[in-house]
């Protein structure tokens, strides 16, 4: 019996109505919604210094006040992450609501992830859990169940094992799943959304995706008829390959391996996911931290015009003067050129140049930068002004991860009767270790090459992993994969991308997704609160590789 489960977030700010429009376009099993990321757990943390009782995605209850009645009638089940640090407390908000509109609804939580106390110092701290303490839940008869930092792939290994019956040694089953998991939980990512080659499509609103999953852990990857978007290898290629590394994709229930991934069109807007093996998960769990780096604030003064460069040099030198009274830790500057010559815009004759400092004190990015600023306002280059006067200072964050084991946590169901069910940790575990590199495809034979840019053959989808960054980068076509798998060494990914030349660059080959996966450590500084970079998430990385020129094989375009 097939398994219908589909997705209605993909982040904290995800469209609203998506949980509505997904109750009513199509049969629907399991919705899932997925809130939580890094950066939203230190949001979350900073609520709840404010308010003991906050820490949960509000949003969430909003949209269930308005659909809650509607997943009732359709008897579909509801599993969310939407509990951020305070499941229980969200828990309880649901039933409050339920309550008041008449809605006769079971409660679940999942809770035992908040590691908090064991770490001072840190906002957040928090262990990443697998789907078994959902699939308690819902074996129990719950109809909404509520977690706080469990994978995003738990969303639906815990439904499917609920529904199946698969039990922790089911690894291959469970592989599956989470490969499911992972095509899902970024919503219409899967569905043509961010994907290098959006022109295939009617991308202005794409559906959100839906995964049918069977009892062998296959599963074709859909969305509700009628719905913007589109569904093919390539939107599910790109999903894989978001946010992940090597051939072993690990998580709390189970290693998952990508390189036995197949994918076939199995028709319109349908692909299916077969072949998935799966291993023992490894001995430790995840957990990520959050806490409070100190404060930043930054200034960007426009430049128009001619002698841009000097220009700058000339601002620097006067803010470095003005700085050293009360230096910051850190001191940053970018010039950004913008501008164009003979322009006929003042904005396109317009550079941007970017000063960004850091400080464990507020006051010291606060009032010595913003007084530096604007004490030049008639007494630097021609044409001075900003693009916004500099602020008091904001706090930024920092993640954090760090392993422990399995057993080092007390994952807990609690049911919708009150009682709580302690889940066993994994007792099969296997040390995760590297895959060695498969064997390449023969090279393509010599032949006329063109400089043209990388995206005009392969697609790319980059994003953030903590202070680490990934780049999958994919082709359609065998004589492409032929092609890209000898050219675009790490070596060359250095050449092409010049932020990485000074970092540790790992390449990751997957011939069954005619992929390479690179993780660039370090690029992204202390994760993404910390704002260490222009793209803080790495979501254009792999667009900016797309857009360097090679020499392509004319026979590829």
């Amino acid at each position: 019996m097939t398994l219908r489960i589909g997705n209605a977030s993909g982040f904290y700010g995800d469209r609203f109505d998506a949980l509505r429009e997904m109750l009513t376009g199509g049969e629907l099993d399991v919705l899932t919604g997925d809130y939580l990321a890094e950066l939203t757990m230190l949001i979350l943390g900073r609520d709840r210094l404010k308010d003991p009782a906050a820490g949960y995605a509000r949003t969430f209850l909003r949209q269930l006040e308005d659909c809650l009645g509607l997943a009732h009638e359709r008897s579909v089940k509801i599993v969310t992450n939407a509990g951020g640090l305070n499941p229980a407390g969200l828990a309880d908000a649901v039933r409050e609501l339920a309550g008041r509109l008449g809605i006769p609804v079971r409660v679940a939580h999942v809770e035992g992830d908040d590691l908090t106390a064991r770490h001072p110092g840190s906002l957040a701290a928090h262990a990443y859990l697998g789907g078994f303490g959902i699939a308690e839940c819902l074996s129990a008869g719950a109809d909404i169940v509520v977690t706080g930092r469990v994978t995003d792939a738990a969303l639906v290994t815990g439904p499917a094992a609920a529904h199946f019956g698969w039990r922790p040694t089911d690894h291959n089953r469970l592989a599956g799943a989470v490969v499911a998991g992972h095509v899902l939980e970024c919503g219409t990512q899967a569905t043509g959304g961010n994907y290098s080659f959006f022109g295939d499509g009617d991308v202005r609103r794409p559906g959100f995706p839906l995964a049918e999953i069977h009892e062998d852990g296959s599963c074709v990857i859909t969305k509700h008829p009628g719905t913007g978007g589109f569904v093919d290898v390539g939107t599910v290629t790109a999903q894989l390959l978001y946010e992940t590394g090597g051939a072993r994709y690990a998580g709390p229930d189970v290693t998952a391996r990508l390189d036995t991934v197949r994918l076939v069109q199995d028709g319109p807007d349908r692909v299916r996911i077969e072949g998935v093996r799966g291993e023992a998960p490894p001995p430790t769990l995840k957990v990520g931290r959050n806490r409070l780096g100190g404060f930043r604030n930054e200034v960007t003064f426009v430049l128009t015009g001619l002698d841009v460069e000097a220009k700058a040099a000339l601002v620097r030198e006067q803010m470095g003067d003005a700085l050293a009274k009360t230096p910051p830790a850190e001191v940053r500057w970018e010039l950004v050129r913008t501008d164009r010559a003979d322009a006929d815009t003042e904005e396109t004759a317009s550079a941007l140049l970017r000063l960004v400092v850091r400080d464990p004190d507020q006051a010291t990015v606060g009032r010595a930068l913003s007084g530096a600023a604007i004490e030049l306002a008639l007494a630097s280059y021609p044409g001075f002004h900003v693009v916004a006067p500099p602020g008091k200072g904001a706090p930024y964050g920092v993640f954090e991860d760090v392993y422990i084991p399995q057993g080092a946590v007390d994952h807990g169901a609690v049911l919708p009767d009150g009682n709580r069910l302690s889940v066993i940790p994994a007792q099969d575990t296997l040390v995760l270790e590297t895959l060695e590199e498969p064997p390449l495809p023969e090279p393509l034979p010599a032949g006329p090459a063109r400089r043209a840019p990388l995206g005009l053959v392969a697609g790319a989808r980059s994003g953030d992993k903590g202070g680490n960054a990934n780049v999958g980068v994919w082709v359609r076509t065998d004589e492409a994969w032929r092609w890209l798998a000898h050219e675009l060494t790490a070596d060359r990914f250095r050449e092409l991308l010049p932020e990485s030349r000074p970092l540790r660059v790992v390449r990751h080959v997957l011939p069954g997704l005619r992929a390479l996966n690179f993780v660039v450590e370090g690029i992204l500084g202390e994760g993404v609160a910390s704002q260490a970079r222009f793209d803080p998430q790495a979501k254009a990385l792999g667009e900016w590789l797309r857009s360097r020129h090679l020499d392509i094989p004319e026979v590829l375009l």
